[in-house]
């Protein structure tokens, strides 16, 4: 019964993974389509992220590395091209181990938790970019980068905030007593 019970949990926990890797592409397209009259190359929302840092808050951190990490593949596969997604993937690696320690540490709103995930993600961005176009002086483009990052990220938060107090699911462990309550 108990594995029956664990397949079931298994199975549920892939279609959400795949429902929330659905919502991330969609938002990932959206904002790839809405044009942004920025002066500064490489600059994006990041809608996709609000999605991240709700499922960070809401579920739990396995779930967010996974979502996070195919999300990020599978829009370079689809929008991109190998070095957006070792762009992509440095810098939500980064960017999501910050917001992980931040979120246990509990002293940071969901805001803050976003504009340091926000940092960490261009930090990691442009020390690839340096390493990869073995060239220290993108350093001078860090401060744009920075500023951006700090406005996207109090975007990113609040939306992440409001979607964090509006919709809430059961956690882990509410779901599997649930399914332990109905086999019994």
């Amino acid at each position: 019964m108990k594995s029956h019970n664990r397949e079931k949990f298994m199975q549920s926990d892939i279609a959400l993974y795949g429902m929330f890797i659905s919502v991330g592409l969609v938002l990932s397209y959206i904002e790839s389509i809405i044009p942004i009259t920025i002066p500064i190359p490489g600059v994006k929302l990041g809608l996709a992220n609000v999605l991240v840092l709700w499922v960070l808050y809401a579920m739990d951190t396995k779930s967010a590395i996974i979502i996070n990490i195919l999300r990020v593949l599978l829009c370079g596969f689809l929008f991109g091209n190998m070095y957006s997604i070792i762009f992509g993937l440095c810098g939500a690696a980064l960017s999501l181990l910050v917001m992980i320690v931040l979120r246990k540490v509990k002293i940071f709103t969901v805001v803050g938790v976003s504009i340091a995930g926000a940092v960490a993600h261009n930090t990691a961005q442009i020390l690839v970019a340096m390493a990869v176009l073995q060239n220290a002086r993108l350093v001078y483009y860090y401060p744009a980068l920075l500023i951006s990052a700090v406005v996207t990220g109090v975007v990113v938060g609040i939306l992440g905030a409001i979607l964090y107090k509006k919709i809430r699911i059961l956690n882990q462990n509410e779901l599997k007593s649930k399914i332990g309550e109905k086999k019994k």
